[in-house]
């Protein structure tokens, strides 16, 4: 790939212009909004000038609302050899190019799972995708040279191609980011007008939960009415869940031994069947998931502490497989949780308190 067309320089088009820039691609950007194309041009992702003839990948990055309509313009008009878009859903946007009449040999709906809560292309950055999954849907249709330029792109930005049916996708992506992002929503919004005092309190694991909900409503808004249905599923079986453990919780503040028994039990279940589900998300690069020991490091809030702590462990010969930061209630300090590999910990440990650090059992 010598050449590219990005259509849309919101966060997913700018960042895959970055990547394909940082690798020699010529990158031409297109927006509804100029200013917006002349912003992801600045930050180095191409050129908002357009192309002198048809480049060799368009990159659709449209609403999922728009996809068809961006498509079914620019493969009229020629704009590429090949064409591809990066929408969260699959099987709508096919099915409205269909009924279209177009040819769909050129065509290869994509979808880079990698994203920020932030958006438009001043969130951008040309290492997104690094590692993450790219789906690809082909059909038997695709052209074998589309099908090479879609994989290319995904080279370029460093991501995990993973080929998928288009409604198989839209269901899976239903269960691992749509839903879970209504979730945090309903968990969120039980904020909006709590009392200040009990907001205080708030510590990692309300963060953990709630911090999707940040994302753009508007957004969030084309994602769900582009796939409403599997969404929807997926929401009336977490609502019989949460009928089951209200039910159970009930239970337990009953004056009858059986019956708080049978809540305790019912709690439990909902809890291990948590376990049994957090374990099957993927690792670090999309691997198995690994167990790692926490050598937890209390820190002041000031300037270069994350960076002493990091070159102190690089010293020590220890990876940081992963980090998370705690900070105190009402105070200039936090607690930082550093993952390492089990053989490492106890080194680690050893050379912090060498050096002076506090850490916490």
């Amino acid at each position: 790939m010598r050449t590219a067309l990005v259509i849309g320089t919101g966060l997913i088009g700018t960042s895959a212009g970055l990547a394909l820039a940082q690798r020699g691609v010529t990158v031409h950007l297109a927006d509804r909004d100029p200013e917006q194309a002349r912003t992801a041009a600045a930050l180095g992702a191409g050129t908002d000038e357009a192309p002198d003839g048809p480049v060799d990948l368009a990159i659709v990055a449209a609403p999922p609302a728009r996809v068809a309509d961006v498509l079914a313009d620019a493969m009229r008009r020629g704009l590429a050899r090949g064409y591809v878009d990066v929408a969260s859903v699959k099987g709508g946007p096919r099915r409205a190019l269909e009924a279209r009449g177009l040819d769909l040999t050129a065509y290869l709906g994509t979808h880079p799972m990698s994203g920020r809560e932030k958006s438009g292309p001043l969130a951008a950055t040309g290492d997104l995708f690094e590692g993450r999954p790219w789906v690809l849907t082909p059909t038997r249709d695709t052209d074998t040279e589309v099908l090479n330029l879609a994989l290319e792109l995904v080279s370029h930005c460093r991501a995990v191609p993973v080929v998928m049916d288009a409604d198989a996708h839209d269901r899976a992506v239903a269960l691992v980011s749509h839903m879970p992002h209504l979730v945090s929503s309903l968990v969120a919004a039980r904020l909006e007008h709590a009392e200040e005092a009990a907001v205080r309190l708030c510590g990692q694991g309300i963060r953990d939960v709630t911090r999707i909900a940040a994302s753009d409503p508007r957004m969030w808004i084309d994602i769900l009415s582009a796939n409403p249905g599997p969404v929807a599923d997926l929401l009336t079986e977490v609502a019989a869940d949460l009928e089951e453990t209200v039910r159970a919780l009930r239970a337990l503040q009953s004056a009858d031994e059986t019956k708080r028994r049978e809540g305790a039990a019912g709690i439990e279940a909902v809890l291990r069947r948590g376990n049994a589900g957090q374990v099957r998300v993927p690792g670090k690069h999309g691997s198995a998931p690994r167990v790692y020991e926490v050598v937890a490091v209390l820190i002041d809030d000031q300037p270069g502490q994350l960076a002493r702590i990091f070159a102190d462990a690089g010293r020590a010969g220890v990876n940081i497989e992963d980090v998370r930061i705690e900070h105190a209630t009402g105070q200039q300090a936090g607690l930082v949780q550093l993952m390492v590999e089990p053989k490492a910990a106890p080194v680690l440990t050893a050379a912090l308190r060498e050096r002076g650090w506090a850490l916490r059992p």
